[in-house]
């Protein structure tokens, strides 16, 4: 019997995760074994950890993201103009406040990772409801942003028709911005209990009715885009509900929900600061590419030149959920065996993670490239939007690719306690260098949406050798130290959790 809760709750088929991690340092630390003999079994002890993490977090970031794309998809088949309104309004609008909310809703995953680590589950109740409370009264001006979104489009330099069509589309999306207050927090509080599977039922469930509810909106009650926001909004609220429904009925929360508490309003401003600190890094990463259709909006014949930056960027998303569940894992990994006094095992796990997300990548942009002439199809009809997304198709794969490597780097470097260092590396490669490239190619050299698109490449590019730099050159023995270090300077006392 364990005295306490492990860390991950899968049901590993050989040993609880601390016996496993044991395990796996010990294979690695065994120089009397042949070298390829340990490397064999401890990449398959190490697959077997990554399996149990990354699978299910994969399922449920790709069904969540299969929800609005199924959106998009309806809309397109209403005409090149709803596409490019649907588009200009997920990838425009509502990513700035799925980027926001997603980053402030993340300190949740520190604060009730580490508190359940410490045994302090009745705080990972608290800790939800801080960040609802704070990622609700955010939402408040991020609904200003909604409602005026037509005349901040324009003022972008936005064609006024497609400005106007997607004003009414994110119209529709206010109602979502709050969902996403409840879900991020909620989400967070069932992975740090490592509580995935559940949460993937649920987004299925959701798909199922999204799918149906979407389909008689727009093609049998002629409710247009405003209808298919609402309905996009009302999805997301079920995925809340339910969730939080499991929250209350489940036995395996009853120890960190103990129901609502006056406390969840007491030291919210040290929540703000280290919510908002957790947000700068990952919306600089959601920002990014959001910025290149805000960027092709401005070129000339802009309709075309959106729908295929939509239909690219929709499939480059969908292939980043796979990213984002080996990030998750790679997070978890390497915190859990530094924070276990485990260097080697932190190291071989950076280099497992990365290779197996990296393969995946590199096969998804092999298939993009084998069928670049008719994957646009699946959006919209327009042979012209075909063409086009097409010619971009090897932008795409190439995005693919790094994708594979960069997401699971930035796990990493969470996983260390890197957030601001690699924050500042974003700023530097992304915004001083890779839009204003873009910017430079396709206008100043008229190469529009491939211009755009290779000058912010070679920001990504430029970060991930950066971060691939920095990973390879890491003292995992200094990381442990630095770990054990960080967990002795808790204090109960002072509510160490809440420091920055």
């Amino acid at each position: 019997m364990e005295t306490g809760p492990p860390r991950l709750d899968f049901k590993l088929s050989c040993h609880d995760d601390e016996t496993v991690g044991d395990e796996l340092e010990q294979i690695l630390t065994d120089t009397e074994a042949p070298y390829f003999k340990r490397i064999r079994s401890a990449s398959w002890v190490e697959l077997k950890l990554l399996l149990h993490l990354a699978a299910p977090a994969v399922i449920d970031y790709l069904l969540n993201n299969v929800v609005s794309m199924s959106t998009q998809i309806f809309c397109g088949h209403l005409g090149n103009l709803e596409l490019a309104a649907v588009s200009l309004g997920n990838n425009g609008i509502q990513v700035f406040a799925y980027g926001l909310m997603l980053g402030m809703g993340s300190a949740v995953e520190t604060l009730c990772g580490q508190a359940y680590g410490a045994n302090r589950h009745e705080m990972l109740g608290i800790y939800l409801q801080r960040s609802a409370v704070l990622l609700m009264a955010t939402g408040i001006p991020l609904m200003m942003i909604y409602i005026f979104s037509k005349p901040i489009l324009i003022l972008l330099g936005e064609p006024v028709n497609i400005a106007s069509a997607a004003a009414v589309f994110v119209f529709g999306l206010i109602p979502q911005i709050f969902a996403y207050a409840a879900n991020f927090p909620i989400q967070k509080f069932l992975q740090a209990q490592s509580i995935i599977a559940p949460s993937a039922y649920i987004s299925l469930g959701a798909l199922v009715v999204h799918v149906l509810l979407t389909w008689l909106a727009v093609f049998k009650w002629n409710w247009g885009l405003l209808g298919a926001g609402l309905v996009l909004s009302l999805s997301w609220w079920i995925i809340v509900v339910a969730q939080f429904v499991y929250i209350l009925m489940s036995k395996k929360c009853r120890n960190t929900w103990k129901g609502f508490s006056v406390e969840a309003f007491s030291g919210l401003w040290s929540f703000f600061k280290l919510s908002a600190a957790s947000a700068v890094m990952l919306c600089l990463e959601t920002w990014y590419f959001q910025i290149l259709v805000l960027i092709a909006g401005l070129l000339e014949n802009a309709e075309v030149a959106l729908d295929s930056l939509s239909v690219c960027m929709t499939i480059n998303v969908w292939v980043f959920m796979i990213s984002v569940g080996f990030n998750a894992a790679a997070s978890v990994r390497v915190s859990n065996e530094l924070g276990a006094g485990h260097p080697k095992s932190a190291s071989f796990s950076v280099l497992v993670v990365t290779s197996c997300s990296f393969i995946i990548s590199v096969i998804a942009a092999i298939i993009v490239l084998i069928f670049r002439d008719s994957i646009s199809y699946i959006f919209t009809g327009g042979e012209v939007v075909a063409k086009a997304a097409s010619d971009l198709s090897p932008f795409l794969a190439v995005t693919i690719i790094l994708n594979g490597v960069q997401p699971v780097l930035s796990g990493v470097a969470v996983g260390c306690g890197w957030q601001a260092f690699v924050a500042y590396v974003n700023v530097g490669c992304y915004y001083l260098i890779g839009v204003p490239l873009g910017v430079l190619l396709g206008f100043t050299f008229d190469l529009g949406a491939k211009g755009i698109w290779s000058g912010m490449l070679g920001g990504t590019v430029l970060q991930t050798l950066i971060l691939l730099w920095v990973t390879w050159r890491t003292d995992w023995n200094k990381e442990v130290e630095v770990a054990k270090n960080r967990l002795s300077s808790w204090d109960d006392r002072r509510q160490p959790l809440l420091q920055n």
